[in-house]
């Protein structure tokens, strides 16, 4: 069951984690948000340069969130911290990096194009889009005066699909980055891909399952990532030097710089896309406030009715998780405390109510990622969601004996349960 879009503050984000991308960040926000983006949430992972400088005018305008993020190897951390705190804010989230743009084939926003690929589709967790990989242009220096889109518009060809050497994996085109609901995603262990709760999964463009990183063969006729990985010879050593953030071995070196310079199809199309997008205005914060409590009060009004149907709540964790997160929202901004303390009662009686229910374990497991936010508020319904995740907790520990994929599921696992046990410590429950 889809929860209503307008009980999200943005319809799309975007999470990216930087480093030295001062020179073309603003380029790559305006055109986002011409496509279509709502707002960015950008940890700098300790940026020598002007990056912040360059970002303060769109951290004034509530645009960005703006995240220090220092350390090695921080992509995954800081993905999975993404998802974490804003999964409820947010109808869509793309994780890309600062060289990847999201191009929609046809005249059309990225998020109606996501919303035309996944609809009907209640199994899909997210979007796997190919990536078109773009080369140097055959340029020795950087002109950082004209933009990554204007100064590189060569590409490699559709059938660029090199094995990876060391996994023997389609590589290339075949490569995606991933639009997630991002409260249908249990962590992320590749930089590309999401793996989502049981019972989800990504989807490519043709709404057919896709397992990992890559679709093959790939599909390019509805959205694609455009990817700037290679730029002029000039910035590609200085991308050397900076190294990779999901990564403490750099993995840039220019035989890698040789294998990803495909120059032979000429492509500006994205330019023409940029151009043609009408400018649209953000949302100011007073509509967007009473956007959402307007649908605060559509969506939990049956719950406190007195002819309420107990059908009501099957079905609804993610909508009733949605709304305790903005109703707290609304209370944290001063907007209406009383109105924002009712909402999260209400919304915690509604999720006591879904308990009651059949509960997937999508469902549980969406449920426990939010009980360290839950668990120390002070409402009689948070005792009773407490008195159910422990009785479900064993269930929740039958995952440590099944072989699992990727150790990041296993260590955002056993996160949750470390978290949990700290917040019983704190509250003298155990």
């Amino acid at each position: 069951m889809a929860v209503d879009k307008n009980l999200f503050l943005y319809d799309l984000a975007v999470v990216a984690i930087m480093k030295n991308e001062a020179p073309y960040v603003k380029e790559w926000l305006d055109y986002h948000l011409a496509a279509g983006v709502n707002h960015f949430y950008i940890y700098d992972n300790e940026s020598p340069d002007n990056l912040k400088e360059i970002l303060q005018p769109y951290i004034d305008a509530g645009t960005v969130t703006y995240k220090f993020f220092p350390g090695k190897a921080m992509q995954y951390v800081a993905y999975n911290k993404a998802i974490q705190d804003y999964k409820f804010f947010c109808r869509y989230i793309a994780f890309i990096d600062a060289d990847e743009f999201i191009f929609p084939q046809n005249d059309k926003s990225i998020v109606e194009v996501v919303d035309e690929i996944l609809a009907d589709r209640k199994n899909a967790g997210g979007l796997a889009a190919n990536i078109f990989y773009f080369g140097s242009n055959n340029l020795e220096k950087a002109d950082y005066t004209r933009g990554v889109l204007e100064r590189f518009t060569r590409r490699a060809p559709v059938d660029w699909i090199p094995l990876l050497t060391e996994k023997k994996l389609p590589g290339g085109t075949a490569h995606v980055s991933t639009i997630t609901n991002p409260r249908k995603v249990h962590h992320f262990g590749n930089p590309h891909f999401a793996f989502y709760f049981e019972g989800f999964n990504a989807v490519n463009s043709n709404g057919e399952k896709v397992q990992l990183f890559f679709n093959n063969p790939p599909l390019t006729d509805k959205i694609v990532m455009n990817h700037y990985s290679v730029k002029s010879k000039e910035e590609y050593f200085a991308k050397i030097e900076r190294g990779t953030a999901d990564n403490k071995r750099n993995i840039y070196n220019l035989e890698r710089f040789a294998r990803d310079d495909h120059n032979e199809i000429f492509d500006n199309s994205i330019l023409k896309y940029y151009a043609a997008r009408p400018k649209i205005s953000a949302e100011n914060n007073a509509t967007k406030i009473k956007r959402v409590y307007n649908a605060l009060l559509k969506n939990l009004s049956p719950t406190f009715a007195n002819d309420a149907p107990k059908k009501i709540f099957e079905g609804q964790m993610e909508t009733f998780l949605t709304c305790r997160r903005l109703a707290a929202y609304l209370h944290e901004k001063s907007f209406n405390e009383t109105a924002g303390k009712f909402f999260e009662e209400i919304s915690l009686e509604a999720i006591c109510g879904t308990l009651k229910t059949t509960v997937t374990v999508a469902d549980l497991r969406l449920l426990i990622s939010e009980l360290p936010k839950i668990l120390p508020l002070n409402y009689p319904a948070a005792e009773k969601i407490l008195q159910f995740c422990i009785r479900m907790l064993p269930k929740l520990m039958e995952n440590f004996k099944t072989p699992v994929a990727a150790d990041w599921q296993k260590f955002t696992e056993l996160n949750y349960l470390l978290e949990m046990l700290k917040i019983f410590d704190s509250m003298k429950k155990i």
